[in-house]
């Protein structure tokens, strides 16, 4: 009888001890959403930024040539409203609404659009990290392709890194940045290897820009790119299901797999659904019904099935494309009617808390 209570004992305690380690490994941070800093407005800016978005022309059809941009104001340039209007992204109380919803929708990270020294995307970069503190978040950043070259890429890293590194809520993992890298494959993989190879010419590794750097993966044959081009890992980014290979959900075994086996770091990307019409009016194609909620939950599903070591949530607020969680609200202009997420404008918010905590219980 002793023998057995000890047994029992034991297997408490190793029950309680697994759990407890297990509920340690949880983070927050393995939820990252993408974030856009390039709003404007009069009051802040002197200037509307983004809202009054042009229609983009189609790359082949002279049809959709010369449409104009949008007024902003009632008329913006994206298929849903925003909550809070024509808000700037240098606003302090705008800033501090967003983390604040940021932070009840579940996430740990906050990987803000970055457009290098002296633009748009720069001015309140500080703001952002000082917000994120206080709602105990951290940024990260979405590097996107304003560079022409290598070379051009790692000066704007240095200041980067130089400006904003030290600060408490600058991301890292294992000790190291993690920047996503938009675009990637639009530089040759020999040209990355100057930079990312430890032999490289230009090499970043065991210096003060060393970082994990995360590819973005388009096309099945972006296989050949990862494995010579240097980066750490790849992401997915688009909330469109089957627009290309890599959003394409029922591929995520197959990136999962090749991850593994070249000691890659997968981070598949997720969203709520698709709509940019307003601006691009020739991609009704790729259309993604909200159908309340259940996309997002299906998308949300099949990244958790791969066990990624973070998923990517595609986004907070990009309205132009219709990928945001950020309250949207009924809403007409002209003959618009705006799309809208039901009787809840913090239904989005609401679901990503719901679906963060899920992939992370399961973990």
């Amino acid at each position: 009888m002793n023998h057995l209570k000890s047994y029992l004992l034991l297997f408490v305690g190793i029950f309680f001890f697994s759990n407890s380690f297990a509920q340690k490994n949880k983070s927050r941070d393995q939820l990252q959403i993408f974030y856009y800093g390039w709003y404007g407005n009069q009051t802040t800016d002197g200037s509307l930024q983004h809202w009054n978005h042009e229609i983009i022309p189609h790359w082949s059809n002279p049809k959709w040539n010369n449409l104009g941009h949008y007024k902003g104001g009632d008329d913006i340039g994206a298929n849903f409203y925003p909550a809070l209007g024509n808000y700037s992204s240098n606003d302090s109380k705008i800033i501090e609404e967003h983390m604040k919803m940021m932070k009840e929708a579940g996430v740990g990270v906050v990987v803000i659009s970055w457009l290098g020294k002296d633009s748009f995307t720069d001015k309140s970069v500080m703001k952002y990290l000082d917000m994120a503190d206080r709602f105990n978040l951290k940024i990260a950043f979405h590097i996107e392709p304003f560079y022409k070259t290598i070379k051009e890429l790692k000066d704007q890293l240095s200041y980067l890194v130089k400006t904003y590194s030290r600060h408490h809520a600058f991301y890292k993992k294992d000790g190291k940045p993690l920047y996503y890298v938009y675009d990637s494959y639009k530089i040759p993989a020999e040209e990355w290897m100057k930079l990312l190879s430890k032999d490289g010419a230009m090499s970043v590794r065991n210096s003060d820009l060393d970082a994990l750097y995360i590819g973005l993966w388009v096309e099945k044959n972006d296989n050949v790119f990862f494995e010579k081009s240097g980066f750490d890992g790849f992401y997915t980014y688009f909330a469109s299901e089957g627009f290309v290979f890599g959003s394409t959900t029922s591929n995520w075994d197959y990136l999962s797999g090749f991850a593994k086996d070249h000691h890659l770091i997968f981070i598949p990307c997720v969203g709520p659904g698709y709509s940019d019409t307003r601006i691009r009016p020739w991609n009704e194609a790729n259309f993604k019904n909200r159908d309340n909620g259940r996309y997002y939950k299906n998308m949300f599903d099949a990244a958790a099935k791969v066990n990624p070591d973070f998923i990517g949530i595609t986004s907070f607020n990009e309205w132009h494309e219709g990928t945001q969680i950020e309250p949207a609200i009924p809403k007409k202009s002209g003959g618009f009617t705006y799309e809208d997420y039901g009787k809840d404008p913090w239904f989005y918010i609401k679901e990503t808390k719901r679906l963060t905590d899920q992939f992370l219980k399961e973990k």
